[in-house]
This record gives structure tokens, sequence and C-alpha cells, in this order.
């Protein structure tokens, strides 16, 4: 089934960085104290239990934001698949970085089923109490996957053909080396 290089990269990052969600969220939920920074590298690095009960940067909808963003996560799981599934069999950095944005969505969403509480979170990055939002192995994993995504897309070039009614800029070497086109 998985017969590709593509496939292969896909399925195994998709589940490493799932497995590494995982893992490190039961860890920090069992050994961390709510809401007390323990120090990893000096005040840069700290491991703080938290909950997020909304989105990305603590983005929420209220009371709805629970249904709300599962939803929106399986929307998400959906296209990316689809998206994974069309992919040439030679574009591996592409199927990568969709393999980590399936990952962090699929690890999110199940803590987000899984309890009222919200999503995980305890990686906290920052200089005294300049601090970056508090994120999780799954956000890690949406992020850097959503880079080289754009990274990926934004150099890839572009192959659309032009409208019906637009002309191409290109000339039409064959046309011309042919003569004049039929008639319609």
């Amino acid at each position: 089934m998985f017969s590709t290089l593509r496939d292969r990269l896909f399925v195994s990052i998709a589940l490493g960085v799932l497995a590494g969600d995982l893992i490190t969220k039961r860890i920090a939920e069992s050994s961390l104290p709510l809401h007390q920074p323990r120090q990893v590298i000096g005040e840069y690095l700290r491991w703080t239990l938290t909950y997020n009960t909304g989105a990305a940067m603590n983005m929420s909808l209220g009371t709805s934001s629970r249904v709300i963003f599962s939803v929106l996560a399986v929307v998400m799981i959906a296209v990316i698949l689809r998206m994974w599934r069309g992919l040439p069999p030679t574009s591996t950095w592409l199927a990568a970085s969709l393999g980590m944005i399936v990952a962090g969505a699929t690890g999110n969403l199940l803590d987000r089923v899984r309890s009222a509480h919200g999503v995980v979170d305890f990686i906290d990055v920052g200089i005294g109490t300049a601090r970056f939002w508090t994120f999780n192995v799954a956000d890690s994993g949406v992020s850097v996957g959503a880079v080289i995504l754009a990274i990926l897309t934004w150099h890839e070039p572009s192959h659309a053909a032009p409208k019906a009614n637009e002309q191409s800029s290109v000339p039409d070497v064959a046309a011309a080396e042919d003569g004049p086109p039929p008639p319609a």
C-alpha cells in the first residue's frame, strides 16, 4: 500500500510526530504541576503545563471552541490526506510537510476529544517575562510543516495556462513554423 518513498515518508513522519506528541503530553501531565514553570535551559526554555481550550495562540470562540475547532481539525485532516494522495510519487518534501501537519492536527484533535480541559501545552520559551505562547510537539509539527509547505509552493513554478479569453504573451512557435492555423 505504501510502495513509494513519498508514501513511506508521509506515514513515517506523521506517526513519528504523533507518537512524540502523545508521549510528551502524557509525560507532562503526569510529572508537571499545573502552571508552575520548571526551568530546563535557564529562563529560555521551561516546561509549564497548561491546557488550551482554544486554538493557536489561545484564540477562542467561546463555549463552542471545542466543537468548532474539532470539526475544523477533522476537515483539515481530510483535506491534507486528499492532498497527499494526489501528490506525484516524487513529491517527497511535500509529503513530509503534509505528514507533519496532519500529525499535529491529529494530536491536538485527540486532546480536544479526550478532555474538556483542552489541548495539553507545556513547551515554554522566552526571556524573563517576555514569553512566547506555550505550545506542544503537535503545534511544532504543524508550524514546521506549514513553513516547509509555504517555501515549496512559493518556489514552485506556475504552470497555469492562460484562460480562453486571454492571449498568451509567449508566441506559439509551432503554429508560426507550420503556417496559419486551420479554419475553424
